[in-house]
C-alpha cells in the first residue's frame, strides 16, 4: 500500500516534530493504520498525541513494518499548533501509550522535513537465536533457529548482496513496490555466543526483502545450501527460487538516516537488550 504524496510541508501556524519510536511488535497487526479492530503502531501511537495535542493527529513514518516487526529506532514526524514543551510531550504521550509502544526522544523541525520523502537510507537489524532449545526469554524478540549455523559462509554469501541490484528474487509475492532495484550500502554477520545479527542498511526495501535475506543465509548457514547460492538467488530474479521466508520475531527497524542539517538525536543503534554489542 502506498501513501498519498501530500505536500511536504507543514501549514503555517503549525510546528512539525520529529520523533523516535520503540515498539515491540508482537502486540501489532504491523505499523499502518487498518480496519478498525486491528491494533497497529500508527494508530495507537496517533491516539496517544492527540491526547496530549488535544487535536486529531497524522504520524508520518520513515518506513513500514509488518506484523510482528519491532521497532527501536523508528523516526516519524507530525504536525501540531499545540504549544508544548519537549518534556510535556514525552510525559504525556508516554503516559497515554500502552506498554508496547514508547517515544524515545522528540525535537521540532523545520518545516521540510518529512520522515520518509527525506530518509536517503534506511537500517535493520535481524536477530537469529541459533542453540538446540527454544528461549522463553527470547520467543517473540529473535528467531529461533535450532540447526547449528556457522557465520564465515554466512559473511561469505551475504557481500554478493551489497550494492545496486534487482531484489525481485528477495519481495513477497504481495510487494506493490513498481521498482525492485535497490541499493544495499552493506549487510554485516556477526555472533556472541548463541545470537547471530544480521545489520543491513540500504536506501530502501522491498516488502519482505530482509527476511527474504535472512532465510537465503539461514540456509547456508545451516550448509543446506552452498556459499554460491545467495548469489545465484539474486541473480535468479525468481522469488520461487529464494526459499523460505525468515518469521518476523527477529526483525528490528533500528534507523534511518537523514541529511545533516535536520540535526536529529543519535541513539544506541539495536534493541536496549543488544546494548554493547559493537555496531558499525
Amino acid at each position: 500500500m502506498t501513501e498519498s504524496l501530500s505536500p511536504v510541508v507543514a501549514h503555517p501556524g503549525n510546528q512539525r516534530y520529529a520523533i523516535g519510536i520503540e515498539y515491540d511488535g508482537r502486540a501489532f497487526r504491523g505499523w499502518q493504520t487498518q480496519q478498525a479492530g486491528v491494533p497497529s503502531v500508527q494508530e495507537t501511537l496517533e491516539r496517544a498525541i492527540a491526547r496530549v495535542a488535544n487535536h486529531p493527529v497524522h504520524v508520518h513514518a520513515a518506513g513500514r513494518t509488518d506484523a510482528g516487526v519491532h521497532g527501536s529506532g523508528m523516526i516519524a514526524h507530525f504536525d501540531s499548533p499545540s504549544p508544548r514543551s519537549e518534556r510535556s510531550w514525552l510525559m504525556g504521550v508516554n503516559t497515554a501509550l500502552p506498554e508496547g509502544v514508547s517515544l524515545r526522544w522528540i525535537q521540532p523541525v523545520a518545516s521540510d522535513f518529512h520522515a520518509r520523502f527525506k530518509a536517503v537510507a534506511r537500517r535493520y537489524h535481524y536477530v537469529i537465536y541459533n542453540h538446540p532449545r527454544r528461549s522463553s526469554l527470547l520467543a517473540g524478540r529473535a528467531t529461533w533457529h535450532y540447526h547449528p549455523l556457522q557465520l564465515a559462509p554466512m559473511q561469505e554469501a551475504a557481500q554478493a548482496l551489497v550494492g545496486r541490484h534487482d531484489f525481485s528474487a528477495f519481495r513477497a509475492v504481495a510487494c506493490q513496490s513498481n521498482r525492485p532495484v535497490r541499493d544495499v550500502h552493506f549487510l554485516q554477520l556477526d555472533q556472541e555466543g548463541p545470537l547471530f545479527r544480521l545489520d543491513i542498511q540500504a536506501d530502501g526495501f522491498l516488502h519482505h526483502m530482509v527476511r527474504n535475506i535472512a532465510g537465503v543465509l539461514m540456509a547456508i548457514g545451516q550448509g543446506r545450501m552452498p556459499v554460491s547460492w545467495a548469489a545465484e538467488v539474486l541473480a535468479s530474479r525468481d522469488r520461487t527460487l529464494g526459499g523460505v521466508t525468515a518469521p518476523p520475531d527477529g526483525l528490528y527497524f533500528v534507523d534511518a538516516l537523514y541529511p545533516s542539517g535536520f540535526d536529529l538525536p543519535r541513539e544506541p543503534l539495536g534493541p536496549l537488550w543488544m546494548a554493547g554489542w559493537p555496531v558499525r
